[in-house]
């Protein structure tokens, strides 16, 4: 006796369709999982034995033989619960449906046969799609994610009974599910800080402008209660909302972490993820037995805030250089290699020094140069050398704290860098280009990041006065793209220039 089942198990953020395999034999009584399954793939050997007897079904008293295939991918997770069941029950000959090659099956089941949801359906359903299976089985509560893709009859199911009833057409109540209006998220969410909360920094304000418009790295250093993150919190307000491409990305990766909570529609804000200072390198990177996002995948399209950037462990921060230039993060396991995207915008946040006050005019710091040059050490030079813009971001005055104005909105920030990107956009040819001048080629640069006369003596007296990298050369060509774009400008101009010089000025001897 043998059956097939289709489902699925993800793969890095993408998947791949498993054929689950099921031969029972009039032998000695035996259950047996095949096919490279992990501890939870072994262990749904109970579950599935208790939610088929608790069902009101028959278990086979004979050699069970499951195989999940192809053999060589590594299974895991609790999605091949459902398959399974239904698996042995089809050989047995409890289930004969024409449906059963039409739908790919996911489901977690207690053990009184109910369904539970699980994770990284988003991408599972992309590839039966892309494979052409023409429908899919989930657990209710995973119906609307699955739902997100078009082109597929998705059918939500709440137990192991539930599925058997819709497969052998006894099921009325089990309509099918189809997208949602819109397709897009953003609607009921709470209030969002806004820029004009922020006194005074207008300096910090337009270097974050300049970031969110090129998708540019920044670092601030200044004193504490100076309003570094209360302006990092506030830089996704005026990030432009994710295009569709860029949000299915985001799900993907969220639905694999077992983030996704979008209700059945796609996310529309971009992420913003701030981890604290004591994070592992796993963590961060991403890794495991089996290879899962770390943070840098998580903030991918959007926001990486790294505060109090000293305090952060050596080979974590040393981890971000490579991805910082690539955009993606290749994480080799014994078992297992998995890829990530991590196009994300990192910004920082740091005190001067130990006690936080070298640069405050109004305190006394109380810390030794040595200790200066210790804590500042911290910070390698080859990371700060991948951060386009540095700024320092001082002690607030009392005359600001206490004055009337509350200084420019989110909104008309937000403006502007949209304006910027879609300018971006139309330059590099939409989905095909890079997503942002950040993410320009050596090649990108030299065709639109031209200069005249004027221009390339400022920068070569920047490159000798500052004594600047050739990466810090690309990384002003690219922030003064940006600048130009905001101004609405085709050519970089002398003051674009200046002002990406600027943003690279601080004293390095202190970095």
């Amino acid at each position: 006796m043998y059956s097939v089942v289709l489902s699925g198990a993800t793969e890095g953020i993408g998947a791949r369709v498993i054929r689950v395999e099921t031969h029972i034999a009039a032998t000695i009584s035996m259950f047996t999982v095949v096919g490279l399954p992990d501890n939870v793939v072994r262990e749904s050997r109970e579950r599935v034995y208790a939610a088929i007897k608790t069902s009101g079904f028959r278990f086979p008293t004979w050699r069970i033989t499951v195989n999940l295939a192809p053999a060589e991918i590594r299974k895991e997770g609790s999605a091949l619960d459902l398959p399974i069941a239904v698996g042995i029950l089809t050989a047995v000959g409890d289930v004969r449906s024409a449906l059963l090659h039409q739908y790919l099956l996911l489901g977690e089941l207690a053990l009184d046969g109910t369904l539970r949801p699980v994770h990284g359906v988003l991408p599972i359903v992309m590839e039966a799609h892309d494979r052409g299976v023409p429908g899919v089985v989930v657990p209710r509560e995973n119906a609307p994610e699955a739902a997100l893709v078009d082109g597929v009859k998705v059918v939500p199911v709440s137990s192991l009974a539930e599925t058997i009833s819709f497969l052998l057409g006894t099921l009325p109540s089990a309509i099918p599910v189809g997208p949602p209006p819109g397709g897009r998220g953003g609607a009921g969410s709470p209030p969002q800080p806004d820029f004009s909360d922020v006194r005074g920094q207008d300096v910090a304000k337009r270097a974050l402008e300049v970031a969110a418009a090129g998708g540019h790295n920044l670092i601030m250093i200044g004193p504490p209660g100076s309003g570094k993150t209360m302006l990092a919190r506030r830089l996704p307000t005026i990030l432009p909302p994710l295009e569709f491409r860029e949000a299915v990305d985001v799900a993907r990766i969220h639905s694999v972490s077992g983030l996704f909570a979008g209700g059945g529609v796609l996310p529309e804000s971009r992420p913003f993820r701030s981890p604290h200072h004591t994070i592992s390198y796993a963590a961060m990177v991403g890794g495991g037995l089996h290879p899962r996002p770390g943070e840098i995948s998580l903030a991918h399209r959007g926001v990486l805030f790294l505060d109090e950037l000293p305090e952060f462990s050596r080979n974590v921060l040393e981890a971000l250089r490579q991805p910082m230039e690539s955009g993606r993060i290749i994480v080799n396991r014994a078992r297992s290699t998995a890829e990530f995207p991590s196009e994300f915008l990192l910004v920082c946040a740091m005190n001067p020094c130990l006690c936080g006050h070298y640069t405050d005019p109004s305190r006394q710091c109380t810390c030794t140069p040595a200790e200066i040059r210790k804590y500042m050490g911290k910070i390698s030079g080859p990371l700060l050398d991948r951060i386009d813009i540095h700024i320092e971001v001082p002690a607030v005055a009392h005359r600001e704290l206490a004055g009337n104005d509350r200084g420019e909105s989110s909104a008309s920030l937000r403006a502007r860098v949209v304006g910027a990107r879609k300018a971006q956009s139309i330059r590099f040819g939409g989905a095909e280009g890079p997503a942002c001048n950040a993410w320009m080629t050596p090649r990108e640069i030299r065709s639109y990041c031209g200069v005249g006369g004027s221009g390339k003596k400022l920068l070569r007296e920047a490159m000798d006065g500052l004594g600047l990298s050739a990466r810090a050369y690309d990384r002003i060509l690219r922030v003064s793209r940006t600048i130009a774009d905001l101004s609405g400008t085709r050519e970089i101009l002398p003051e674009h220039l200046s002002e990406a010089i600027q943003y690279r000025g601080l004293d390095r001897s202190r970095l």
